[in-house]
């Protein structure tokens, strides 16, 4: 039902942006995508793939609660870039495995702002599931 193509987006939480981003930004070859620094967030290119560093004092990672470390989490969700993204038939499946899906929204991903729904794991971590980025002109209101 559900056909995984790849890895659009992870998301981090971190304490220290400037350290990180020289991390992913010098070591790993990474190049900054869009920084939205109202609400602490840098989306970094990685290959096809995005990297977003979320700062845990922000907006976004208030949200996520302690810093990373033995009781908090460093890593917001793990979204699969779907393909097809039929967003009845994937809302169906889930509910029909016992998974209660959140709902379609518009995000912005790897390929641009697409629909996506967000779900957890059986240990609780979220998973988003993204569609393709909407045709030119023609996202939903």
């Amino acid at each position: 039902m559900i056909r995984i193509r790849d890895i659009d987006h992870v998301v981090l939480r971190v304490v220290d942006l400037e350290a990180m981003m020289g991390f992913y930004l010098d070591v790993l070859g990474c190049a900054i995508e869009r920084r939205q620094d109202e609400i602490g967030l840098v989306q970094l290119r990685a290959g096809h793939a995005l990297l977003d560093l979320v700062t845990v004092d922000g907006k976004l990672g208030r949200a996520g609660g302690a810093p990373p470390g033995r009781e908090g989490r460093n890593m917001d969700h793990l979204c699969f870039r779907v393909e097809p993204f039929d967003a009845g038939a994937i809302r169906s499946h889930l509910m029909a495995c016992g998974v209660t899906p959140g709902a379609v929204e518009s995000r912005y991903g790897a390929e641009g702002e697409g629909p996506s729904i967000y779900l957890d794991d059986p240990e609780g971590n979220t998973v988003e599931l993204k569609g393709p980025a909407w045709p030119a002109g023609r996202a939903p209101q």
